[in-house]
């Protein structure tokens, strides 16, 4: 009988030192209703595609056998930066491949800062993100939100934040770290002027959106009645 070949993420670490990506989510008991039954390790590059097998018993009382992909690729931050006197705020904009192949005119798309946790907790990792993105070294972090952004497929939650920034002391229009292929442009329209990229479809972002709205609704440029 031959011996079965070592999976790297599984039984030998994979690229990144990684074992027992096939477990995660087989010790769940959080609901009643749903039993995991197997994980089957799909793809382990730098984020990792799953399918998990499950029984879930539905309103009639019956179990019923199903199965779901997900793809994992950690959890992100993203923060608003924002100029309360002059009514600013500060956005990035760099080339994003999976949007530019799903019909985005180029694919330089309009974003709040963000970046993902790694092993960092939220704040942490979005001051990193901002002082990387935007030369911005935050102060004084509001949470906002924390958001599942893509619930069909993808687990990452996404973590909200919004912070004050002084645009008058800053410096230069680009961001980014070269080494990891980031070459970001900085954009610093008035608020009245982002809501209406949203509107003309400039932004599509759906976290840069999302923090917009609030920042007029609930926000630092929320009017005060």
């Amino acid at each position: 009988m031959s011996e079965s070949v070592p999976r790297p993420g599984v039984d030998v670490p994979d690229h990144r030192g990684r074992t027992g990506l096939d477990r995660t989510g087989l010790d769940l008991a959080r609901n009643p209703q749903v039993r995991v039954t197997d994980v089957e390790l799909l793809a382990a590059g730098w984020h990792v595609l799953r399918r998990t097998t499950l029984e879930y018993r539905g309103p009639s009382g019956e179990w019923e056998t199903q199965q779901r992909e997900t793809y994992d690729r950690g959890n992100g931050a993203t923060v608003l930066l924002y100029d309360p006197e002059r009514r600013t705020v500060l956005l990035t904009r760099q080339f994003r491949y999976p949007v530019y192949v799903n019909d985005h005119p180029d694919g330089m798309l309009i974003e709040t800062a963000a970046g993902l946790l790694d092993d960092d907790d939220p704040t942490t990792a979005i001051r990193r993100e901002a002082a990387e993105e935007t030369g911005v070294e935050v102060g004084d972090l509001e949470h906002v939100w924390d958001v599942y952004m893509s619930p069909g497929s993808v687990t990452e939650r996404i973590h909200f934040f919004a912070a004050p920034y002084d645009g008058s002391s800053r410096s230069g229009d680009r961001g980014g770290l070269e080494e990891e292929g980031e070459h970001i442009e900085l954009l610093e329209p008035g608020i009245d002027e982002a809501l209406a990229m949203i509107r003309d479809g400039r932004i599509q972002d759906a976290k840069t959106i999302m923090l917009l709205q609030w920042s007029v609704l609930e926000g630092p440029f929320a009017r005060k009645d």
